[in-house]
């Protein structure tokens, strides 16, 4: 490995070692901004879906890691790694990256300032990562039980956002085009929390619901919902109660639902006062009454 590249991975480690040490989750990432580990299964004929319960390295997002000893763990298995990516969604921040690209030809900032207006919010003062080409990332911060899903051009043209299961290039990172640098003055800024009305932009458009003459197809759509909630796994319990009691307050189906999400709620393991307590939020969020 040339020189340069050792400096690199050497400066790389240790921009992942500061991040992690505030509390935020990082994975080594190659030149080209990809994880720098391979899948494990990349050679299985038929691979089963796996979030890193094999225990081997190489699952991206889901190896990003706080533990320092950890983190040390993953550049060492990719020397080759010159930049780290810091996992959004995650505890404790629930981070969300709005990622504008400020080429002329899109005027991602000019369609921000124009969502800004129309919706009254406004974008606190955050952190801002500069790109090798000229872009910015918003560095902003969500509700715990608010899952932001990754979208690209959804929110306006030349944005694009990282939520969870995304991640966002780390400042200090080098890649092929590049080093990602903090903007002058932010860099000593935590991550702001997410206006309300643009969270809500941010979040999965609802279903258009068509009124018919049989209730079947509204009630056979809240059996799904209610099963989403029953296959939970730990860590993804909350996240999906919220999620599908916004889907049934969109489509009028909340007051019907209450009773069967809570009951597949406990089921999954969750107290009473917690999932109570996301069911009364899905409501706000959504503009109802709990």
């Amino acid at each position: 490995m040339a020189t340069t590249d050792r400096q690199a991975t050497t400066l790389a480690l240790a921009h992942a070692l500061s991040a992690a040490e505030r509390g935020l989750a990082v994975i080594p990432l190659s030149r080209t901004k990809l994880p720098a580990l391979r899948s494990p299964h990349r050679d299985d004929p038929d691979p089963a879906p796996c979030h890193g319960e094999c225990g081997r390295l190489g699952h991206g997002v889901h190896d990003a890691a706080t533990d320092p000893a950890r983190v040390r763990e993953l550049f060492a298995a990719a020397p080759w790694a010159t930049g780290y990516g810091i996992a959004c969604g995650l505890p404790p921040h629930h981070l969300i990256g709005v990622d504008l690209d400020t080429t002329p030809d899109t005027g991602s900032s000019t369609a921000l300032r124009e969502l800004a207006l129309r919706h009254l919010f406004t974008i606190p003062p955050t952190v801002v990562v500069l790109t090798p080409s000229g872009g910015r990332h918003l560095w902003l911060t969500g509700p715990p039980d608010v899952v932001v899903p990754n979208s690209a051009g959804r929110l306006a043209p030349g944005i694009d956002v990282r939520g969870a299961g995304g991640y966002l290039v780390g400042p200090g990172s080098r890649t092929r085009h590049g080093a990602y640098t903090t903007a002058p003055g932010t860099a000593h800024l935590a991550p702001a929390p997410c206006p309300r009305a643009l969270l809500r932009l941010l979040l999965p458009a609802p279903r258009t619901h068509h009124r018919t003459t049989t209730p079947a197809p509204s009630a056979a759509h809240g059996q799904g919902l209610v099963q989403f909630v029953r296959s939970a796994h730990e860590g993804q319990r909350n996240t999906r109660l919220f999620w599908a009691a916004c889907r049934a307050y969109e489509e009028d189906l909340g007051p019907a639902l209450t009773d069967a999400l809570l009951t597949a709620a406990l089921h999954t393991g969750l107290t009473e006062q917690e999932a109570r307590a996301t069911l009364a939020s899905a409501a706000r969020m959504t503009g109802h009454r709990p």
